[in-house]
């Protein structure tokens, strides 16, 4: 049951991802948490996702020389969040890591999803403490698309420079944590072991994604991106309150729910009120 769960999930966060850019781990970690550990889970995901968004940055290659000086800064950071972060996930619960995450985040996300933004002019000042936070982020919870996302959907980037952006940083994050693990130890037989049943899910759902989304425009893009995002950050919220054992499963659900909602309408308000093609 449990490699079922593993290969259906990987293959719709796999599709996801080719569609938007992001969104593999964001998908497959909530779920895949509840048959596997983080020391299992972590290390095949980290793998993995180098794959994934290595193949994403070839095919962005193009738009890398429009996104690279703003971005360095936030590589130089994430050096610094990727040893941070690596340690903490040997001694730090990842699971609280994840509920100030997501606490914090999920009203930001949704802000962007109703179209409000308020483009930061101090860009290159913010980016070397952003990249160190994603990079801790990523290296304890392996999931930093939303929070990017936010961020590059903020400033206002366009399709392809959104994409472009997004597999630099999670290339060098991916890097860098793949590294660290192997410091620290982390690898073992049980995480190798799981690769192999992700492996086609990747092959097939990526492409298709990819596919699916090639015909978007810009602002769609957008909008659907922050709210996947509050999708994903929601649902990650409910596990999170539940592993902490913070609220009960009825109220960690009927959060979930408020945020499905409140999705919904600010999409269908989106549509309504977007002029015809």
């Amino acid at each position: 049951m449990d490699l079922i769960v593993l290969v259906s999930i990987t293959f719709i966060a796999a599709a996801v991802n080719g569609a938007i850019g992001y969104g593999f781990s964001s998908i497959t970690v909530p779920v895949a948490l509840l048959y596997y550990t983080n020391r299992i889970l972590n290390p095949a995901l980290v793998l993995i996702e180098l794959v994934i968004n290595s193949y994403v940055l070839f095919i962005n290659r193009a738009s890398v020389p429009l996104i690279w000086k703003r971005v360095a800064p936030i590589l130089a950071g994430l050096v610094i969040g990727v040893a941070i972060g690596s340690y903490i996930l040997s001694l730090v619960d990842p699971a609280w890591v994840k509920f100030v995450t997501y606490f914090f985040l999920l009203p930001l996300i949704l802000l962007q999803a109703a179209g409000i933004r308020k483009p930061i002019k101090a860009e290159r000042a913010i980016a070397l403490p952003f990249g160190t936070g994603i990079g801790m982020l990523y290296s304890v919870t392996t999931i930093s698309g939303p929070p990017l996302a936010l961020l590059f959907n903020n400033q206002g980037y366009a399709k392809q420079e959104f994409r472009a952006a997004l597999s630099v940083i999670r290339v060098a994050e991916a890097s860098l944590t793949a590294v660290a693990y192997g410091v620290i130890g982390f690898y073992s037989a049980g995480s190798m072991e799981i690769i192999p049943y992700i492996i086609p899910s990747v092959l097939i759902g990526i492409p298709l994604g990819a596919y699916l989304i090639r015909w978007m425009d810009p602002e769609t893009f957008r909008r659907i991106s922050m709210a996947f995002d509050s999708l994903v950050v929601g649902f990650g919220l409910t596990r999170v309150l539940l592993e902490l054992d913070l609220t009960s499963i009825l109220t960690s659900y009927i959060i979930l729910l408020i945020v499905i909602l409140l999705n919904g309408y600010l999409l269908f308000r989106f549509f309504k009120d977007r002029p015809p093609p």
